[in-house]
């Protein structure tokens, strides 16, 4: 999930003075705790479980609004459960012992060690040799460099924001195309593009983004589903590749660079390559360790290895080989921070799973879907869902509120288990393309001045309308095919 972080307030002013948006941010959250209190715990569920509600409510409202990170946000809900007695200490803090956890958290330093070596930049520069000879081929050489590191790789920022944007920010410049007059040449359609393909790279894998095996984990609760990394895979991989190839035709068409042919970007690859030289020793030991660790994954149902252990296995090489240092480990912010936040979520969200209050929301909902056929009301809760996106600053935060109220709803209305799940874990990723702010990386592409928010939004809403019916007809085809339901 992306890793979420906290959007910058306009405005800011330096010194000890608190901005007045921070203080409404602030409102809001704790104004989310006193209302649910006030309400008072309903018939058959206890004072503290109505209490870990309103905490983790409040939680996920200030990982919306973000009056500070959502690490720090979540940091507090994990505080105040603990120091108002909801749950112990040892249960409090049970999340950071959950094997998902260090997955999520060392499969960011396999990240870093891709970004280290250099072996991403390689492969981007690999693709774009071989597809980059028109805009659209270009195009697709970003976006196939980003779906391969996907299968490893759970940081959108890192892939998306760290590899892919420094390189098609070069390309586009290289054709005199910026920000302004100049932005429609070549790179504002690069822009778009490789940010919508992001969202269905995100979606095709467990590994797409970080909060992915959450979501993996919430069905496993709520439903008894499991969602192996060869499964999500297999499940998103047909739907996955015709979307990425059909989104950047889409927007080639509704949002065309007026720069055609580009025979020079296959010049640029070949000078950045002849830059790098050999794959160095550290190239070849990442690329060795991204392969065993995304085998070992694929093939975790023949040889019952923990998914966790893999990914601890693969940073262990790394460190052995001194591929990585122990500073490189300490130094990376973001996975510290996803490890906090993700911890935290877990365990508020495996605790509020035991306390009858999902079970009791979905049974009100359920009303409202008496006497529909379980197609429709997976159909229009799907959509639901889907542009609920609109309200939510990162793929986590809407998975962690909707997911599992959603999830059993669904089923309630005698939906098929595979595509409840399935649909709702993947339309949690690809409805990020909605906006500007949809998820972390959203704001590095938009930031950068080659599309204004309207055409964003307009190009996010139109790529949804392909998208949904994409993954519904194909996905479920697909999945019929296979067995699943």
């Amino acid at each position: 999930m992306p890793t979420p972080s906290a959007a910058p307030i306009p405005g800011e002013p330096s010194g000890s003075t608190t901005p007045p948006g921070v203080i409404w941010r602030w409102a809001a959250v704790f104004a989310t705790a006193l209302i649910i209190l006030a309400f008072g715990a309903p018939e058959g569920i206890t004072v503290a479980s109505w209490r870990l509600f309103a905490i983790f409510a409040a939680t996920i409202v200030g990982s919306i609004v973000q009056p500070l990170s959502a690490g720090a946000v979540v940091f507090l809900g994990v505080c105040a459960i603990a120091a108002t007695g909801t749950l112990t200490p040892v249960d409090s803090l049970r999340g950071y012992a959950d094997p998902i956890v260090w997955l999520v958290l060392c499969a960011f330093f396999i990240a870093r060690g891709v970004l280290k070596t250099g072996l991403g930049r390689r492969i981007a520069f690999l693709f774009i040799r071989a597809l980059g000879k028109r805009s659209l081929g270009l195009s697709y050489a970003l976006v196939s460099t980003d779906a391969l590191l996907a299968t490893i790789v759970p940081s959108n920022s890192a892939r998306a924001g760290g590899i892919l944007f420094p390189v098609a920010r070069s390309l586009a410049e290289a054709y005199d195309s910026t920000p302004g007059p100049t932005s429609r040449r070549l790179g504002a359609f690069l822009m778009v593009t490789v940010y919508q393909c992001d969202l269905v790279a995100c979606a095709m894998f467990l590994t797409g983004q970080a909060s992915n095996v959450l979501i993996a984990k919430f069905a496993l609760d709520a439903a008894g589903y499991e969602i192996s990394y060869a499964k999500w895979m297999l499940g998103g991989i047909v739907p996955g590749i015709v979307s990425l190839l059909l989104v950047p035709l889409l927007i080639y068409r509704i949002y065309p660079p007026e720069v055609k042919q580009t025979p020079h970007a296959t010049e640029f690859a070949n000078e950045e390559l002849a830059k790098m030289g050999r794959m160095s020793r550290d190239e070849r030991m990442m690329l060795l360790v991204f392969l065993l660790t995304a085998g070992l994954w694929i093939t975790q149902q023949w040889h019952s290895i923990h998914y966790a252990v893999v990914a601890l296995i693969g940073v262990a090489v790394l460190l052995l080989t001194r591929v990585l240092e122990w500073d490189d480990i300490m130094s990376q912010r973001p996975a510290w921070d996803v490890f906090i936040w993700y911890g935290g979520l877990v365990r508020m969200a495996d605790a509020l799973g035991g306390t009858g209050i999902t079970k009791r929301f979905a049974e009100v909902v359920a009303g409202w879907t008496v006497g529909w056929t379980w197609w429709a009301a997976l159909a229009i809760l799907l959509l639901i869902y889907f542009y609920a996106h609109y309200a939510f600053a990162s793929i986590t935060a809407h998975a962690t509120a909707m997911f599992t109220p959603f999830l059993v709803v669904t089923l309630g209305a005698g939906a098929p288990v595979t595509l409840a799940v399935l649909g709702l874990a993947y339309y949690s990723n690809l409805s990020a393309s909605l906006t500007h702010y949809g998820t972390t990386h959203a704001p590095i592409y938009f930031g950068a001045r080659y599309v204004t928010q309207r055409e964003w939004w307009r190009i996010g809403f139109i790529v949804s309308l392909l998208t949904i019916p994409t993954w519904a007809i194909l996905g479920v085809t697909w999945w019929k095919i296979l067995g699943w339901w």
